[in-house]
């Protein structure tokens, strides 16, 4: 029999009314629709491929900075060579000649010279390692002895007078990598 509430409705509609409400949410609580996953999914799509341009520029444009930081890091080290070589530091004798001062290699720059009338052996060393081209990833280098030419693209040998990457590409404001000053 059919208990009566304070309400006027029978306890068993109540429950047929209550499992209908459930039976009904349960089946809107279902999920996404697969038009509303593939809206979803364009929307994420179309957004990442507008992020990934400015990702790629910003990692060019940091491997740009680090690339200005060991040009300049090892041209100071060829500077600091030359004027060790020019206030007589460095013995004649570890200086080749023709060199005009500077050092025969970037390997000596990382290996060191013996210091002028020092008998303790103590070395100048100007560079801690030859460090990695970031736009070829190699620590290889191209060179200018102070007798090349300005544009030469081979080394002459006789002296490290420059440094430049071998890297063929283009830099953002257009410049070729190997012309950077």
């Amino acid at each position: 029999m059919n208990e009566v509430t304070a309400t006027g409705h029978s306890r068993k509609a109540t429950s047929r009314t209550l499992a209908s409400t459930l039976s009904w949410r349960l089946r809107d609580a279902r999920g996404y629709s697969f038009v509303e996953l593939l809206i979803v999914t364009t929307i994420i799509l179309i957004l990442a491929s507008a992020v990934q341009p400015l990702a790629r520029v910003a990692i060019t444009r940091q491997k740009e900075g680090e690339l200005r930081r060991v040009l300049r890091e090892m041209r100071t080290g060829i500077d600091k060579y030359k004027d060790s070589a020019d206030a007589q530091m460095i013995p004649p004798t570890e200086l080749k000649v023709g060199a005009e001062g500077y050092p025969p290699t970037l390997e000596t720059l990382v290996d060191g010279v013996s210091v002028a009338n020092d008998a303790t052996g103590r070395k100048l060393k100007f560079l801690r390692r030859i460090p990695i081209d970031p736009m070829t990833g190699s620590d290889e280098w191209g060179m200018r002895s102070q007798q090349d030419k300005p544009d030469a693209t081979r080394w002459g040998g006789q002296n490290v007078y420059d440094v430049f990457s071998l890297s063929q590409g283009t830099a953002l404001d257009g410049t070729r990598y190997k012309d950077w000053e």
